[in-house]
């Protein structure tokens, strides 16, 4: 009976130190392994693992998965002495366990207080108006200067973002009044810019309403001109015709003339008789005008007139 007591004893007692040698790592983890206090230089892996009981403890088990750290807003002074407000995120993951479980004591709460020291020393370096347009070239320089300080600790440092910089009530006040005042400034200088552009279209669509008024009333002035002219040319050539026709048609009437004289033996005396005649109208006319006149006619010089007359006809028909 005792030794079957003994048998139970054991049994219990074996499977409690078996059990307590087996230790399980979960994905993602590594574990370090202390012999009587002291590291043995011994990681755990994921999976199953054995240790020495009563020898062994397993100390330090953490991720090796990248974290995010949220660092809490941080009041600043940038280098024109202006209060801001700004937090952060940095993403991190540990690379070598040892080091991080012995270098430093309470991991996260060291990475805190470096990241923000680094980020109150690089604001400190920029003015205000720099902070908001040179946030991608902070980012990168506290990675930098992150990953080179928590080396040490077997800490990699894989990405830090600026989330919020957050100037003073009285700094957003006089950040609104400024951007108010250069946004009325710039809505000025757009309506006089505008403005000007309209007087100047306005002016140089006159200018050129002028120019070809101008080129039209000249051309007009050409065409009329040019139309005076031709008519011009035109009546000389009609009154030059009209001339031409009536020396035809006199030269024409002196031929038949002489050539009736030349002819019909009678005819000599019933021309001399039709110019009297037309002579003595001529004065008849002259007297019944509306003027006052005084005609002096001498009788006897109408056979001469005649004569004369009678000599060129004459002439005519002998040539």
């Amino acid at each position: 009976m005792g030794g079957v007591v003994s048998f139970l004893v054991f049994l219990i007692f074996g499977g409690s130190v078996l059990a307590g040698s087996v230790r399980i790592v979960r994905e993602g983890n590594q574990a370090l392994v202390e012999r009587l206090g002291k590291y043995s230089g011994r990681k755990l892996d994921p999976g199953l693992n054995f240790t020495v009981p009563f020898l062994d403890s397993v100390v330090y088990q953490r991720t090796i998965r990248e974290q995010v750290l949220d660092i809490p807003p941080q009041k600043c002074i940038t280098r024109d002495n202006v209060s801001i407000s700004v937090d952060a995120v940095v993403y991190w993951r540990i690379m070598d366990l040892e080091k991080a479980s012995y270098k430093v004591d309470s991991l996260r709460d060291a990475m805190v207080n470096l990241v923000l020291t680094q980020i109150r020393a690089e604001m400190g370096q920029l003015e205000l108006d720099e902070t908001f347009t040179a946030r991608a070239d902070i980012n990168e320089v506290l990675l930098k200067e992150l990953d080179v300080s928590t080396d040490p600790w077997g800490v990699k440092v894989t990405r830090v973002e600026l989330r919020d910089i957050v100037p003073s009530k009285e700094v957003q006040d006089s950040m609104e009044l400024q951007m108010s005042a250069e946004r009325r400034k710039r809505a000025a200088i757009l309506t006089s810019e505008g403005e000007r552009e309209s007087s100047i279209n306005s002016a140089r669509g006159k200018a050129e309403s002028q120019v070809l008024e101008a080129q039209a009333n000249q051309k007009a002035s050409i065409l009329d001109a040019e139309a005076e002219q031709k008519a011009i040319v035109l009546r000389a050539q009609a009154v030059r015709q009209e001339q031409v026709l009536k020396a035809q048609a006199t030269s024409e009437a002196l031929r038949v003339i002489a050539e009736t004289l030349r002819t019909d033996p009678h005819a000599r005396e019933a021309l001399q008789f039709l110019m009297a005649q037309q002579y003595i109208e001529m004065g008849s006319k002259i007297g019944e005008s509306g003027s006052s006149k005084v005609m002096f006619m001498d009788p006897r010089s109408i056979p001469a007139t005649v004569e004369g007359m009678r000599s060129i006809i004459d002439n005519q028909i002998s040539s």
